[in-house]
């Protein structure tokens, strides 16, 4: 996947260290889920560890004054540990990366990141129907939660710029 290129310095409430830091957790969110896409059990487990350590470095950088980002990154880290854990399983992979999205959305959305064109996307169907979201770097869909399956079932949900 091409990384996020922003279309102006990328800004945030974080601060300009925390905030390269975010960015770099995106990207990697964006390999993640790209695996996750390819149907890519091992893949994904490299991807999941390369956000690990940047949700790892980010957490130490953020100021005490942003706990709901904070909250987050360390949902992200943790999460990020589950899809690690199941080295076997890509459906088992996607349960987590849920949470992950979910979490990396939060932080994105409570940082105030701009300058990224970040799209929220939503499957109705993931999860029997339940529905999960994921965020992608480009408005074209491409379902981490089912990969070749249903590679295109979703819709953007919200845009962030």
């Amino acid at each position: 996947a091409k990384p996020t290129v922003p279309t102006e310095n990328p800004k945030s409430n974080l601060g300009d260290t925390a905030t390269t830091h975010l960015v770099q957790v995106l990207n990697d969110y964006y390999l993640l889920k790209d695996a996750l896409v390819a149907s890519d059990v091992a893949k994904t487990v490299d991807a999941a560890a390369r956000l690990q350590v940047s949700a790892a470095a980010l957490e130490t950088r953020i100021a005490s004054g942003n706990a709901t980002v904070a909250k987050s990154i360390a949902t992200i880290a943790t999460e990020a540990k589950a899809i690690i854990a199941e080295k076997t399983d890509v459906e088992k992979q996607r349960i987590p990366f849920e949470k992950v999205s979910d979490a990396i959305y939060a932080a994105v959305k409570d940082a105030q990141l701009e300058h990224t064109g970040v799209y929220r996307q939503y499957c109705p169907m993931a999860f029997n129907d339940k529905g999960a979201y994921w965020l992608s770097n480009e408005e074209k869909i491409m379902n981490p939660y089912f990969g070749k399956k249903m590679l295109t079932c979703g819709e953007v949900t919200d845009t962030l710029r």
